[in-house]
């Protein structure tokens, strides 16, 4: 995992002067090349030992180790991205700069998506999908758009689905819920009290909660008896908000790529349905 990411995926789990070194060395990779051990301890007011633990923690041998793999990720990501910039600017354009750079920003999210997101934690989802009675899905705002939409490609593979835009519409449905029922919660910070109550009920009824939220430290997360993790880090707030969107258009299609891969029951139904839907569309 590169370094950068492993810090960020870490950080929430951290002391708090492990996440002041944590936040300098995001904040400041650049520049870390410059920066000795004791440098970066005196800038923090920290000891120079809590540095060289802080490394030894990430699994780095020392402080130099942790530096010089910053550094790699750091040229290649900056090479990465002057290429990226190259091949559609001929001259000073800024809209192929900002396209490019949209781009390599998109790729770099879900990229790091799919290394905060091991095979096996997929495919234990993508099972208990695939073998659950009932799937419920639940999501709220801009969320609710991806659980729409996701609840209705479960339907295509024929997997029963039930989607509420309001938790207090699952929760007067809890009485449907069986042993092996799923709930797909989406929650991009998973701090909403609404939507934990909703899981914790269903929980208690006997389903099994999956939450699909940033890749930070929250209450749903915590909670869930597995989970999908979505990076998306930009300064720019805008950016970041479309960078989120598209790490998690990426994973749940591939989750339903391998559901599509994984049962041909599944895939041949789907086929059905899309020839029921387009009959529907062309009369």
């Amino acid at each position: 995992m590169p370094p950068l990411l492993k810090i960020r995926s870490e950080r929430d789990s951290m002391s708090a002067i492990e996440r002041r070194i944590a936040d300098f060395i995001l904040d400041n990779a650049h520049l870390l090349r410059d920066y000795s051990s004791q440098q970066l301890a005196s800038a923090l007011g920290i000891s120079q030992s809590s540095v060289v633990k802080f490394s030894q923690k990430l699994g780095f041998k020392g402080y130099p180790d942790l530096k010089y793999s910053v550094g790699e990720a750091v040229a290649r990501a900056g090479n990465g991205q002057a290429e990226a910039a190259r091949q559609p600017a001929a001259g000073d354009d800024a809209y192929a700069a900002l396209d490019a750079s949209l781009r390599a920003s998109k790729a770099a999210a879900e990229e790091e998506t799919r290394l905060l997101n091991p095979r096996a934690d997929v495919e234990t989802i993508v099972g208990l999908l695939d073998q659950a009675p009932k799937v419920f899905v639940c999501g709220l705002g801009d969320d609710g758009v991806y659980a729409r939409e996701f609840a209705m490609r479960l339907s295509l593979l024929g997997v029963l689905t039930v989607h509420h835009a309001d938790p207090i519409l699952l929760i007067s449905n809890l009485s449907a819920v069986r042993p092996g029922d799923v709930l797909l919660m989406f929650s991009e910070f998973g701090q909403m009290p609404q939507l934990g109550h909703a899981a914790r009920e269903f929980q208690g009824a006997g389903g099994k909660l999956v939450s699909i939220t940033r890749h930070t430290a929250n209450p749903l997360r915590a909670m869930a008896d597995a989970s999908l993790a979505i990076s998306a880090h930009d300064p720019a707030p805008h950016i970041e908000q479309l960078l989120y969107r598209s790490s998690l258009q990426y994973l749940l299609d591939f989750v339903f790529v391998l559901l599509c891969q994984s049962n041909p029951e599944r895939h041949r139904q789907l086929a059905h349905n899309l020839e029921r839907v387009q009959h529907l569309l062309a009369s």
